[in-house]
């Protein structure tokens, strides 16, 4: 017996609290495989995003990731204490480059066969249907909510 939504049943309850409490039991999964190799999921998400990325400007960055600046500068400074991560000048006085550090890139190698054991068990857990309609659906909220976004940056 296969589940069916209907578009025209109300939901019930808080949808922040939903996601929330899904967000956290699949953060806790990742960062359980991560912490194996002594990282946590936003520090291995930035490490990919750098490797990704990078060399790029550090208010592009947290763009991109849609981060505050100041948040991004508390997330990288373990990056940068590990010496995984190096911030050096940017074109002008005030812009700052963030790019990886060969340790770094060494770093995010490890955690990512970490990360790979974390997302194939949740894909396992959920399948694969349902895993691609969560990202279709969240890809496609995350657009409806554009309007949220330009709101909070006060645009």
């Amino acid at each position: 017996m296969t589940e069916t939504f209907s578009p025209s049943a109300s939901p019930l309850g808080c949808t922040n609290l939903k996601l929330r409490q899904f967000m956290r039991r699949v953060t806790q999964h990742y960062d359980v495989q991560l912490a194996k190799v002594g990282l946590k999921t936003t520090q291995y998400s930035l490490l990919s995003y750098i490797a990704k990325l990078g060399p790029i400007g550090q208010t592009e960055l947290a763009s991109h990731i849609k981060m505050g600046t100041s948040t991004l500068s508390r997330n990288l400074k373990p990056l940068v204490d590990a010496q995984w991560v190096v911030v050096s000048a940017g074109n002008d006085a005030r812009s700052r480059l963030v790019s990886l550090t060969e340790a770094g890139r060494l770093k995010r190698a490890e955690a990512q066969r970490r990360w790979r054991v974390a997302q194939d068990d949740i894909q396992r857990m959920l399948g694969t249907d349902k895993v691609a309609q969560l990202h279709d659906l969240i890809d496609s909220s995350m657009a409806l909510l554009e309007p949220l976004a330009d709101e909070a940056s006060g645009e």
